[in-house]
Formats: C-alpha cells, sequence, structure tokens
C-alpha cells in the first residue's frame, strides 16, 4: 500500500535520514589516554604513567592486573587501593588524572635465557607486560584514544614498536578496533639499536637490535620480498606494521611472537637444516593468531610449522623437492606418536600434526578439483581465533560436503 506523505512530513522525514548517520557519530564518545614509559636501566626498572583526560567521554574506573613483584611503587590521583595482585583506581570525575607505578624488567625463562632484559645500553621487552591488562569501566560508549611516549636514558638514540609514529614523530599511536580502552601490546626495544626498516605494498617491517650483536637484519628483509605476498595471498590483510627483535645472548634462544611483532635469538638460521624456519612459523602466530583450545594445541603449532615449509616453497625460497625432503623428516620425527591430544605441543607431536595437515590439504584439494586448500580453512579458523578439532572438522567439511576421511583418525580420539 503506498503512502501518501504531506510535503512538511515528507521533507521531515528527509532530515531525518540525512542526521541519522550524524547522531550516529555523537553517540561515540572518546577519552584521552597518554602512556608514558621512563626507562631506568640502574633499577632493572621502568616508571610508567597513565594519563587519562576526559573528553566526551571518561573512564569511571580501572582494574589492573598487577603481581606485587612486579609492579611497585604504586599511586595515583584519585583513590588507588591494592588487594593482592589487582590494583583498583578510581580517578576522579571530569578532570585529567594520572597513575603511576614501576615495573622490574628483567625475566629469565625456565631453563635460562631471558624473555625481557635490560642493561646500561637497551631494554627488550613486552608493551604488554609494561602496562598491566586492565578491565576498564567508562561511560557508556566510550572509546580510548591512545598514545605512546618514552624518555629515554642519556645514550640511548632509538625506541621502536609494533605501532605506527604518530605525525609529529614524539609518540607511537595505539589503535586496536578490537578493543575500546587501547594498551600497548607487542614487543618493544629501546637504547643503543640499530634498526632497518622497509615498506612493502601495504606492511611496514621493522627488523631492530642491539648494536654489536650480530643481527641479520638486511637478511630478514629480503627473506620477506619473496614472502610477504605469500603471506597475503594465504591469509589476507596483513597488519599495517611489523616490528622483528633480535639479540644474542642471554636472551633466550628461540623465537617468541606477540601481536605485530615477533623476538628472534640472533643465532637462529632462517632456515634450519630440516628445512623449517622459526622465523615464518612465529610469523604465522603473528598474522593468525590463532591459538588451541584446552587438549588441542597441535592445531596452532602444526599448522605454523606446516606453513613454515609450505609458504618458503610457495616464495621460491625452497625447491619443492627440498620441501619435500622437509616433510619427510617431519614424517620420520613425529612417527610415534600415538595421540595428538595436548596442550602444549611441541617435537614429535608437532611433527606428526604437521603429516595430518599436510593429508587433510591434500584432501581438500582433490574433493574440492583444486578450488580450495588447507589456506581456506585457516581463513576461517583466523575469526574463530581459539579453534579446537571440532573446529577444524566443520571448517573441512565446510568445504568438502562432507565429513573429513583425514580427521577421522585415531589420533584424535
Amino acid at each position: 500500500m503506498a503512502l501518501n506523505l504531506t510535503p512538511r512530513f515528507s521533507i521531515t522525514l528527509a532530515l531525518a535520514l540525512l542526521l541519522a548517520p550524524a547522531l550516529a557519530l555523537a553517540e561515540r564518545t572518546e577519552y584521552d589516554v597518554d602512556y608514558l614509559v621512563r626507562f631506568q636501566p640502574e633499577q632493572g626498572q621502568a616508571a610508567v604513567s597513565i594519563r587519562l583526560t576526559p573528553g566526551t567521554g571518561e573512564v569511571r574506573r580501572m582494574r589492573l592486573a598487577m603481581p606485587e613483584d612486579r609492579y611497585g611503587s604504586v599511586s595515583g590521583d584519585g583513590e588507588v587501593s591494592r588487594k593482592g595482585d589487582i590494583v583498583t583506581w578510581v580517578p576522579p570525575r571530569g578532570e585529567p588524572a594520572r597513575l603511576r607505578f614501576t615495573y622490574r624488567i628483567d625475566k629469565q625463562r625456565r631453563g635460562g635465557g631471558y624473555d625481557a632484559r635490560i642493561t646500561d645500553d637497551w631494554v627488550i621487552v613486552r608493551g604488554d607486560h609494561l602496562i598491566p591488562p586492565a578491565t576498564v569501566a567508562a561511560t557508556p560508549g566510550a572509546d580510548s584514544r591512545a598514545r605512546l611516549r618514552f624518555q629515554l636514558p642519556k645514550g640511548w638514540t632509538n625506541v621502536d614498536t609494533p605501532f605506527k609514529r604518530s605525525r609529529d614523530g614524539k609518540s607511537f599511536v595505539i589503535a586496536n578496533a578490537e578493543r575500546r580502552f587501547d594498551r600497548p601490546t607487542g614487543w618493544i626495544i629501546a637504547g643503543q639499536v640499530g634498526t632497518r626498516r622497509e615498506q612493502f605494498e601495504r606492511i611496514e617491517i621493522s627488523v631492530a637490535g642491539p648494536k654489536g650483536d650480530v643481527v641479520r637484519r638486511n637478511d630478514m628483509l629480503a627473506f620477506f620480498n619473496g614472502l610477504v605476498p605469500e603471506f597475503e595471498r594465504a591469509w589476507g590483510k596483513l597488519p599495517p606494521k611489523l616490528l622483528i627483535v633480535s639479540a644474542g645472548d642471554p636472551m633466550w634462544r628461540g623465537g617468541l611472537s606477540g601481536p605485530r611483532s615477533m623476538f628472534l635469538h640472533a643465532d637462529r638460521p632462517l632456515i634450519s637444516e630440516n628445512g623449517t624456519s622459526t622465523l615464518v612459523h612465529e610469523m604465522f602466530h603473528v598474522f593468525t593468531r590463532i591459538r588451541g583450545a584446552d587438549g588441542d594445541d597441535w592445531i596452532a603449532e602444526g599448522l605454523a610449522e606446516f606453513y613454515s615449509i609450505e609458504l618458503m616453497r610457495r616464495a621460491g625460497l625452497l625447491s619443492d623437492s627440498r620441501a619435500d625432503r622437509a616433510q619427510e623428516w617431519m614424517a620420520r620425527h613425529g612417527r610415534g606418536v600415538k595421540t595428538l591430544d595436548t596442550n602444549r605441543s611441541s617435537g614429535p607431536r608437532t611433527a606428526r600434526a604437521v603429516q595430518l595437515l599436510r593429508e587433510l590439504d591434500a584432501e581438500i584439494r582433490e574433493g574440492t578439483d583444486g578450488k580450495h586448500s588447507l589456506d581456506d580453512v585457516v581463513k576461517a579458523l583466523i575469526k574463530i581465533r581459539e579453534v579446537s578439532r571440532e573446529d577444524l572438522r566443520k571448517q573441512a567439511e565446510k568445504l568438502l560436503g562432507r565429513p573429513s576421511r583425514v580427521l577421522q583418525t585415531p589420533l584424535l580420539d
């Protein structure tokens, strides 16, 4: 039935439709968060402050996970209280407020080697440790606008993070579309540091390490010339920046991924003797952020190891025959494994997972006449993030139009 609208009502309706987007934007409120980090090598710590400035929105309360053995000297404007490892901050209403604390940096892993370290000349640390996780109560719909600044000790010349610099170059812009309250996450390096960076089509990659350490900055960037297009083809859009931090002993002798960043020990080869790559393995974790549900860590670790071979083959960094030999090594290494069920997959179990995933890739390619592959499963799993074997089976079934025979295995019973 047609509506018979008067001219006045038609004009009113048209104006309402035009103003709707503006009204929706007006409902979005914001406040500013300024993080300031001052590294103090003599004390082995960082002095940190979080400054909140109300705008059209504001923070009413913040609860931070701050274990007493790492975080100290907590004080701030408004009300600050500690109960065990939880600090509650209630800033004053309607005015700028600051929370101050210190963070003890050096952190040694079980078995030796540091995954956070401060010396007289440099520091390597995770931003999500400097700024602890927080539960924030703010005015309805309020989003943060966050910046991160550093005050470096005398003689320290450089600092880098996984985030882009502001236009004036004085701070880093912290933005995470998944959260209303933005905080720095990922690896940070500062001090007497050498950095090489390259802008690929849609991603800036920086490789940084302490001066004097033998860090293969240019080798890694050359490596990425072939890998970046393969990353994009396999997993879609990449983040705007990637930071790779590298250093020698006494840092931990391996690779560790973080949001939009990773650490790689300077002695780790770009391609190992068995044909895999710690660098590409950790890049899988960085770009996909897939993790295994309880008992299914083999999915994340197996995929990362599978693609450490497969993407190098696609990029021409491994010949087909050498990639096949790498897969044969995996088959031998994992042949004694009877179950993949684990919360921490490594060694033979991960190698056996690689073979299962290789068989799944072949099944999908054959069952879809080459239209789909394991890449399509991974793209779906990225959206789920914490994945189980049932998620894996469901996504494979969507592509095949039937349950995967490969995934009906005693390894998953």
